[in-house]
């Protein structure tokens, strides 16, 4: 009796433990989320104190990822929004807004009384109703520091014609995260999935809301079916035939205490409407053709043909203690109608594609500082390399890559074509750089790639250069908008600078946070 009783009492205590430290964690999550949600509504004080809509043509935005470029449904403009900037010490987000003309090639930077606060890695969508609306749900916001998050649950409309922007407020939407996807459909937005992080723990969703329209009002849907694991960053797109895809996307996992596991994905859904109101299915599909290798932080848009374009993204190899990865800079298609996924392949002289290893800190152009051969065309260069999917296949990544012709210089011809854009490239090929987290937008079958970011050993470049490429064509890249990496300042770690005006830091959404003049 005496031991039973002693081990009842030992198990009790250790719940009473546990509960305490459960409860001391939960306080000071909820205290953290009280600082940043101080430091938002400060920053909403000084948006307040615009009154009046006013255009300003100006440079090019700072550099940035996991913004929104959406197309305007009745002009030739990309509406840039949000996103965020790390300088090696403090994080950075933004709400400003910019208009890129896409015939003019000129910027036009936004500023309209009451916009939503500061967030990036949300999503927005354009809608051609009443001169054009553009709807953004969610996002987050980082604390200077980059270690505290805030996820907004919010819903808010820009009316293009007006330039004005308006919270729209209604019950039972989803919950607070970022990295989820949202689409048009029908009169409805459809949203899927995104993520949930605080400082002691994490969640990933796959729920699914609509949102109408017209009676501005939210619905959960519960779709039959086996549809798609807990995920963010995935490809949403609607196809031809009225169905809404689902493919890959990024998840991790606790596998013991303070170690995760982050799985990419490469599965494919279809969620279809099932002719009564609210009663949708999920169905997965395995379509055939050349499909993206696994990686995560690609970049999608609609091509012309309703075919939807992935571009980019990182392959990440998670060790214990470290993380290495590969970006990539390469085009696949996928044909909903057929089923079928498709390489992009350039017709134009640089049609090799190009991948960027992480802790390789060369030029934008890899491999353009070589030294050709002595003799002949230099010999092409075959990189392999395996990964595991989730599933458990190996799947076997091989690429020829070209050495640049003499003297690392282009074609002629490809030079030719780079003097069509805007600004000189600072690379010898005018094609984006290999990058996660970029920005796309199809405009009269060009295809746009703004920004995003790699990393070079313990650095991270954050990019502000502007691509285009003609879907029709696909002869060739033209930089519109330029950008050498290496004069983007880098601050390494230091705690003292972190603590210090920590507020003002994150404030700095409408200063050239960038650091392109300074070393």
């Amino acid at each position: 009796m005496g031991k039973k009783g002693k081990k009842e009492k030992k198990g009790r205590g250790a719940e009473k433990t546990a509960a305490k430290m459960e409860k001391k964690a939960s306080k000071r999550s909820r205290k953290e989320e009280e600082d940043l949600e101080a430091l938002i509504a400060h920053f909403q004080t000084l948006d307040a104190k615009k009154t009046q809509v006013t255009e300003t043509p100006c440079p090019p935005p700072s550099p940035r990822l996991n913004a929104s470029l959406s197309v305007h449904p009745e002009k030739d403009e990309l509406i840039l929004f949000g996103g965020e900037y790390f300088n090696g010490q403090k994080t950075f987000v933004y709400n400003d807004l910019y208009v890129y003309n896409t015939r003019k090639n000129t910027w036009t930077s936004v500023d309209i009384p009451g916009p939503p606060p500061r967030r990036c890695a949300h999503q927005a969508v354009v809608v051609p109703q009443g001169g054009g609306q553009l709807w953004v749900f969610g996002g987050e916001f980082a604390s200077p520091d980059g270690e505290q998050f805030y996820h907004y649950r919010d819903l808010w409309v820009l009316h293009l014609a007006t330039r004005t922007w308006e919270q729209v407020r209604s019950t039972g939407g989803p919950s607070g995260r970022s990295g989820h996807r949202m689409v048009a459909w029908k009169r409805q937005l459809v949203l899927f999935g995104g993520f949930h992080e605080s400082t002691r723990d994490y969640i990933y969703y796959n729920d699914v809301y609509t949102f109408s329209l017209d009676s501005f009002t939210w619905s959960k849907l519960s779709p039959a079916g086996p549809g798609p694991t807990p995920r963010s960053g995935c490809l949403m797109t609607v196809t031809p035939q009225g169905s809404i895809a689902i493919y890959g996307g990024y998840s991790k996992q606790r596998v013991k205490k303070d170690v995760d596991r982050g799985t990419q994905h490469s599965d494919m859904f279809l969620l279809k409407s099932e002719g009564g109101e609210g009663k949708w299915v999920w169905t997965r599909i395995n379509p055939s053709g050349i499909k993206p290798t696994p990686r995560s932080g690609f970049s999608v848009a609609v091509a012309p043909n309703q075919q939807t374009l992935l571009f980019g993204g990182v392959c990440d190899e998670e060790e214990e203690e470290s993380l290495d990865g590969m970006f990539f800079n390469d085009l696949y298609f996928f044909d909903a109608t057929r089923n079928r996924w498709f390489a992009g392949q350039l017709k134009g002289p640089k049609a090799e594609k190009k991948k960027r290893r992480r802790g390789k800190a060369e030029e934008c152009g890899a491999g353009s500082e070589q030294e050709p051969g002595p003799a002949g065309a230099p010999e092409p260069v075959e990189v392999v390399k395996e990964v595991v999917t989730e599933d458990g296949t190996v799947v076997t990544i091989k690429q020829v890559l070209m050495s640049p012709g003499p003297g690392g210089r282009p074609p002629p011809e490809a030079e030719d074509e780079a003097e069509d854009g805007a600004s000189e490239p600072g690379c010898p090929s005018a094609e984006p750089c290999p990058r996660s987290s970029a920005m796309l937008a199809v405009r009269h079958g060009l295809l746009y790639v703004y920004g995003g970011m790699f990393e070079a050993g313990d650095r991270q470049v954050t990019l502000s250069d502007l691509h285009c490429l003609d879907l029709h064509k696909m002869d060739a890249w033209k930089t519109l908008v330029d950008m050498d990496p290496e004069t983007q300042e880098w601050l390494e770690e230091s705690d003292s600078e972190e603590d210090s005006s920590s507020s003002e830091g994150a404030a700095a959404g409408d200063e050239d946070s960038g650091g392109d003049e300074e070393d």
